[in-house]
């Protein structure tokens, strides 16, 4: 005992560890900042194109394609590593074992400029999610405070505070400190270590209650009221998991052949960056204008309106988000595919539901939401967390987790790992 206690003074009283701790105190109380003011400038960005719709509808038109082009360009030519989703270059930045792309992959100008430039692609009308920005926002800003640490363990520090920041951003945009520590552990450090969980642990939780004291305590799809059987299985949850499974597989495999080069007349252009931005930018405004503007922004309010209200959405809004989201992404403008996913996958529930003729779309909204995203990330846990979570649906884990395992089972035979796939193109 007189010997434990003695290994364990030196590691309570160590200056240095006391350093490490303390960097990551801080860069878990900005990433939480970060993600408020993130999420503010995105509703910002989105009340603005609102209100231009009001004068006219067809805005977009102009706004998008030209607006993606400069962006585009902007982030081509100042900014490189700020295209995507953000994900991808987190992870690759954990698995770089020297100096060569972190750095530039986690300048902190280069997380600013994310922000930015996706609150101008919102205002464009982009389908755009924040939780991928703010995974690397929040990497970036626990990179950049390595610098602070003690120099004896600066390599593995620094990779354990990239995992820990960008864990405490999923938490913060989502108000979701449990899907943040399993987004650390599944879909951002696969080889995690007990060291690094009580990292993540505790730049999660900073995260967390910075993002609550400044935006409030909530949930971020409300709490719908279900009714009593929506927690047993049916034949429309089994068809729902195969269909979000088919739906986000494809949508997977679909974007990166697309990223690793388009066939034809569409390949000779993708090679010209800045005008297959412009297209793409009049495809996503297409799709707006056909969806009656429900493909524009991030998808949170369409999404919320099926759940607390049972909203019935367009039957085609599923893949009509799918096709604006792939059209946004592919551009090259600063980007998060989480809340397109949940809102194609609310979309895509309602739509299961109605076919099935299901007296309540709105179970089978939640299903689609964890389903979906599932499929395309292949993070079912990740998924399974972040949704029960935001609607505050504990009683639904078991419809859940068999959505979640079926879709994911299904996603894997269509598409190899998105995120992991795509960290590859910066090695």
């Amino acid at each position: 005992m007189r010997d434990l206690i003695g290994n364990m003074a030196p590691s309570l009283l160590s200056l240095q560890r006391w350093k490490a701790r303390i960097v990551l105190w801080v860069a878990g109380v900005l990433v939480g900042v970060a993600a408020f003011l993130f999420a503010r400038l995105a509703d910002l960005a989105q009340s603005g194109l609102h209100r231009l719709l009001l004068h006219s509808v067809l805005w977009p038109l102009l706004l998008a394609p030209v607006g993606f082009l400069a962006i585009v360009w902007v982030t081509r030519r100042y900014f490189r590593g700020a295209e995507g989703s953000g994900i991808p270059q987190t992870i690759h930045a954990l698995q770089s074992d020297g100096e060569d792309s972190a750095p530039l992959l986690m300048r902190g100008r280069t997380a600013v400029a994310r922000v930015l430039l996706a609150g101008a692609g919102l205002f464009c009308g982009g389908s755009i999610g924040r939780e991928g920005p703010t995974v690397h926002v929040g990497a970036a800003i626990a990179y950049s405070l390595a610098r602070w640490i003690p120099h004896p363990e600066l390599a593995a520090q620094r990779r354990l505070l990239i995992l820990a920041g960008g864990a405490a951003g999923v938490a913060a945009a989502f108000n979701a400190p449990l899907a943040g520590i399993v987004f650390g552990i599944e879909e951002l450090g696969r080889s995690f270590e007990e060291r690094a969980s009580g990292l993540t642990l505790t730049s999660v939780v900073l995260a967390g209650m910075v993002a609550i004291a400044l935006a409030g305590d909530y949930s971020y799809f409300g709490q719908p009221v279900l009714a009593a059987d929506a927690h047993r299985l049916s034949l429309g949850t089994f068809t729902l998991a195969l269909a979000c499974g088919l739906f986000g597989g494809l949508f997977s495999r679909v974007l990166l052949a697309s990223v690793r080069g388009l066939p034809s007349v569409a390949g000779r252009l993708q090679q010209h960056r800045i005008w297959f931005a412009l297209t793409c930018g009049l495809v996503v405004a297409c799709a707006g204008l056909l969806s009656g503007g429900l493909t524009y922004g991030t998808g949170y309010a369409e999404a919320k309106s099926i759940i607390e209200s049972n909203t019935q959405l367009p039957w085609a809004y599923a893949l009509a988000r799918a096709v604006a989201t792939l059209a946004t992404y592919l551009s090259g403008v600063p980007c998060g595919l989480f809340a397109p996913s949940l809102s194609a996958g609310a979309g895509l529930g309602q739509l299961v539901a109605n076919l099935m003729g299901e007296s309540s779309s709105v179970p089978f909204a939640i299903l689609g939401m964890c389903g979906l995203l599932a499929a395309v990330t292949q993070a079912p846990l990740t998924s399974l967390v972040i949704v029960m979570e935001m609607t505050a649906q504990h009683l639904m884990v078991f419809p859940l987790m068999v959505t979640v395992i079926i879709a994911t089972t299904v996603s894997k035979l269509l598409s190899q790992p998105l995120y992991r796939t795509l960290a590859e193109r910066y090695a």
